[in-house]
């Protein structure tokens, strides 16, 4: 736990994510060697990865708005849609398994990574308005998608708010925001959910383990401020290259842990 919190804080304030898509494979493996149920091992590492990404994203938040890099409109308007994707996602995750979930969004990172990748060289501006309709949908479908994986939800978020126009870093200092909510609100669900279920899961609240979350709640927190303030040091074409494969190696592991579910 405390080699794979140094990664996941620094990967959280460089990228903008939460850090979910790193930690929630790993703690999968860790509660799986520790004999935890298996019919809950994913249940407990979304739900934990998702309260240990509140702090963490908090920090991050701080960093990027420093640099002016959150845009309020954008958090409050495509926000509140997410919030509802992530409520509807989070009662569906407490009940469905995660296989088909994880083959479908394993697909979407190697997407939006490709997309990341192929433009990283395009410096035109997009023109393309977000307007209303474009909020709700997206903002539903990141939400829901971000519930049962554990995630901030900014490996959807940076792609489409940059889309939509918005300059690289301060797509990812949004995202980061949006992201922190998501955790709020998934962490609430999974703690919730997790105790009308009755689970009976060791040193844990609901879907929450504690262990875990105090073990990594202060190396990512320092991480993620490091990895935020590096963000805005390094290129920007450079960021978006480095995001795109970075989305590619998050999938190849998902493919690999995954494939034999």
């Amino acid at each position: 736990m405390i080699a794979t919190a140094f990664p996941v804080g620094f990967f959280a304030g460089l990228f903008g994510i939460g850090g979910g898509l790193i930690t929630v494979p790993f703690l999968f493996f860790i509660f799986e060697a520790l004999g935890v149920d298996k019919n809950y091992l994913m249940h407990l590492a979304v739900g934990t990865s998702f309260a240990i990404i509140i702090p963490t994203s908090m920090v991050s938040v701080y960093t990027h708005n420093k640099h002016k890099s959150v845009d309020p409109n954008i958090v409050k308007t495509y926000g509140l849609f997410v919030i509802i994707g992530v409520l509807i996602g989070t009662t569906f995750a407490a009940m469905a398994k995660t296989k088909l979930l994880v083959v479908f969004f394993t697909l979407v990172v190697f997407c939006l990574g490709t997309y990341l990748l192929i433009n990283s060289n395009q410096q035109k501006i997009s023109r393309n308005k977000f307007k209303l309709h474009f909020r709700v949908i997206f903002g539903l479908i990141s939400g829901f998608i971000s519930a049962p994986m554990g995630i901030g939800g900014a490996v959807m978020n940076v792609p489409i708010l940059k889309y939509f126009g918005y300059p690289i870093k301060k797509a990812i200092g949004s995202a980061a925001t949006i992201g922190f909510i998501i955790a709020l609100c998934g962490a609430i669900g999974f703690c919730f959910s997790g105790s009308i279920l009755n689970v009976k899961l060791p040193l844990s609240i609901g879907f929450i383990n504690i262990p875990a979350f105090l073990i990594f709640i202060p190396i990512t927190m320092f991480m993620a401020k490091i990895g935020a303030n590096y963000a805005h040091k390094i290129d920007k074409i450079k960021l978006q290259v480095f995001f795109g494969i970075f989305l590619y190696v998050v999938g190849i592991i998902f493919v690999i842990r995954y494939s034999g579910l």
